[in-house]
C-alpha cells in the first residue's frame, strides 16, 4: 500500500511525468500551418489528410500524413494543380476542398474544386500518381452547370451496396446556398441519372454524408466562412436523396463562448476503434482581407435515439 501511495505522489508531483501526461492529449489545432476543408483516408496505420492550403487555396493541395496526429509529414501530389485543372469555363479560384475515398475495387477517387468547378481524379495509391478520371481531361461539373450557384465543395459518399453518390454546391456572395447531388456509375465520373437539388434546411455549403442504422445524416455548413457565423448542422433522411428533416441539437458545432474556436466548419467524419471523430477547420483571426484556418479534431457522439450530440471543441485524449 505504501508503494502505491508513493507512486501516485510521484506521478502528480513530478513535473516531467505531468508534462508527459499532458502531451498525450490531442489538442486543437492538431497541426502547425493553415489548412481548411479536410478529407481523410486511412491506409493501414497511416492517415492521409487532404486539405485546402490557406489563404484561399493554392496551386496545389496539402496532404498531411500521420500515424498519431501529433507529427505530420506534408506531401506533394502531381495532381490536382491549378494549371492541370483549368478549362474554358473555369473561374479564378484556386485548388480547394478535396474529397478522397477508397472504392471497393481498391481505386482511390478524388473530387476537388478548382476554378469554381469540380474535377475528378483517380489513383491506385493515396499519394498517387493521380490523373484526371475523365479521358478528355475536362471538369466533371462545369462552373455554369447551375447558373447562380457555386459549383464547389463536392463530397463523395459510397453506400453499403457500393453505390457512389456525389454531393456539392454553395451560394454566391454568401447567400442562397444549394445542395446538389447525383448518382455515379462505377467509373466515378459517369452520371447515373440527372443531378438534382436536394437542399436540406439551413444549408449553405460543404455537404458530408454519414450513414448509421439505415439513417442518412446529411451534414453541412451554414454561415459565412470568414467569420464566427460559420457552423456545422445536420439533417436526417431515409434515402440518400432525402427528404430531409433538420436534426435534434442542430447546429452541433458553433463558435465557442470563449471564442477559442471561431467559425468551425467544412468537416469530415472518420471512425477509429468504434468511435466517430469530426475533423474540421476553425478560423485563426486576421486583420486582413482573408482568413487563415486551422485543422481541429473532436469526438462525434450520438444519443440513444440516434441524434448527434452537441460537439464541445476541446480536442481528444487520443485513439
Amino acid at each position: 500500500m505504501k508503494a502505491l501511495i508513493f507512486f501516485f505522489l510521484l506521478l502528480f508531483s513530478n513535473p516531467f511525468l505531468a508534462q508527459k501526461k499532458v502531451k498525450s492529449l490531442l489538442s486543437n489545432p492538431i497541426s502547425e500551418g493553415y489548412f481548411a476543408d479536410p478529407s481523410i483516408v486511412r491506409v493501414k496505420d497511416t492517415f492521409y489528410i487532404y486539405a485546402t492550403i490557406d489563404p484561399w487555396g493554392s496551386t496545389e493541395l496539402a496532404v498531411l500524413a500521420t500515424k498519431d496526429f501529433k507529427t505530420f509529414d506534408q506531401k506533394h501530389l502531381n495532381w490536382p494543380t491549378k494549371i492541370a485543372c483549368t478549362s474554358a469555363t473555369s473561374g479564378d479560384a484556386m485548388v480547394w476542398a478535396p474529397s478522397v475515398v477508397k472504392t471497393k475495387n481498391g481505386k482511390y477517387f478524388m473530387y476537388v474544386s478548382v476554378g469554381s468547378e469540380v474535377w475528378a481524379g483517380v489513383a491506385d495509391n493515396p499519394l498517387g500518381p493521380w490523373k484526371n478520371a475523365k479521358a478528355d481531361n475536362s471538369p466533371l461539373i462545369k462552373k455554369n452547370l447551375f447558373e447562380g450557384y457555386h459549383m464547389i465543395d463536392a463530397e463523395c459518399f459510397i453506400d453499403d451496396n457500393g453505390q457512389i453518390y456525389l454531393y456539392w454546391g454553395s451560394g454566391l456572395n454568401w447567400v442562397n446556398g444549394k445542395c446538389f447531388m447525383v448518382k455515379l456509375k462505377n467509373d466515378g465520373v459517369t452520371f447515373d441519372g440527372t443531378p438534382q437539388d436536394i437542399t436540406p434546411p439551413n444549408y449553405f455549403e460543404a455537404p458530408f454524408m454519414l450513414k448509421k442504422n439505415n439513417t442518412y445524416y446529411l451534414m453541412y455548413s451554414e454561415g459565412k466562412a470568414t467569420n464566427a457565423t460559420y457552423k456545422v448542422r445536420y439533417s436526417t433522411g431515409k434515402t440518400p436523396f432525402g427528404p430531409w428533416k433538420e436534426g435534434v441539437n442542430s447546429p452541433i458545432l458553433t463558435t465557442s463562448k470563449d471564442s477559442t474556436t471561431i467559425g468551425p466548419g467544412h468537416h469530415t467524419v472518420f471512425n477509429v476503434k468504434s468511435q466517430d471523430y469530426i475533423l474540421y477547420h476553425r478560423i485563426f483571426p486576421q486583420k486582413k482581407d482573408y482568413v487563415l484556418r486551422q485543422l481541429c479534431i473532436d469526438s462525434l457522439n450520438f444519443d440513444r435515439k440516434g441524434n448527434i450530440k452537441k460537439v464541445i471543441p476541446k480536442g481528444i485524449s487520443g485513439f
